[in-house]
């Protein structure tokens, strides 16, 4: 069975600095005018994934990964990229869509701000019914994630047995990862996503399986700050 998942969130992108720009400036939309799936690393982006990278590079051979699974989205996929290239691996990738960034439907590129003005029903119905399972009209709510990443799940470990695997995605995605791996529940997963947040191009390692998973390690950026790369957090968009 898999015996390790190495969880890594991709380094601060485009899309993030505009969101948090956005959102402290009260503005209703990110204002970024790429596709979700297309919104490049920021420059503080890239160097967070050669840290990685740096980071990868020093493991012990019984802890570094032997393959990468990632979202297709182009933020994740350079994350990885430059993260092996500075790690001098060379490991088979598997780009599997549903480990693709939550779909926020007709509030995509829009603030906190922007929900409240534009579509007041859909902010008070998000309210009522909590982030596990508000759907937004043409979007997912965090408990369709969490089906489609059920499958993963069971892809993965059938697929790689018994080797450590780099799975590179998203914020939303790690915390669902982990809501399915570790067989949380609603009120335990709400607490620790109130508790923290999950960083940019950090790491959180689950060992186990194939049933049930224990965290390791949750958001750890040490490796960040020991190759002088900067530590950004920016919550997800829309998951507020």
């Amino acid at each position: 069975m898999t015996s390790r998942l190495v969880l890594v969130r991709h380094g601060e992108s485009e899309g993030n600095v505009a969101a948090t720009r956005a959102e402290r400036s009260g503005a209703s939309l990110v204002g970024i005018a790429t596709r979700d799936a297309d919104t490049p690393l920021s420059a503080r982006g890239e160097d967070q994934a050669r840290a990685l990278g740096d980071h990868l590079a020093g493991l012990p051979p019984e802890d570094a990964p032997e393959v990468v699974w990632c979202s297709p989205y182009v933020r994740a996929r350079r994350t990885a990229a430059l993260a092996l290239g500075s790690a001098g691996l060379d490991l088979p990738t598997v780009v599997d869509e549903r480990l693709r960034d939550r779909e926020l439907g007709v509030l995509d590129g829009l603030t906190s701000h922007g929900v409240a003005e534009r579509f007041p029903d859909e902010a008070a119905r998000r309210d009522h019914l909590g982030k596990m399972y508000y759907r937004p009209p043409g979007g997912e709510s965090w408990a369709d994630v969490a089906l489609r990443l059920r499958s993963v799940v069971g892809d993965l470990v059938r697929a790689e047995p018994d080797r450590r695997v780099l799975v590179v995605c998203h914020d939303a995605v790690i915390w669902l990862l982990r809501y399915v791996c570790e067989q949380m529940t609603e009120d335990r997963l709400m607490a620790e996503v109130d508790a923290r947040s999950v960083r940019n191009a950090s790491v959180t390692v689950l060992v186990g399986g194939p049933r049930l998973w224990r965290a390791e390690s949750v958001d750890d950026v040490a490796h960040l700050a020991g190759h002088d790369a900067a530590v950004t957090e920016h919550p997800g968009q829309g998951d507020d």
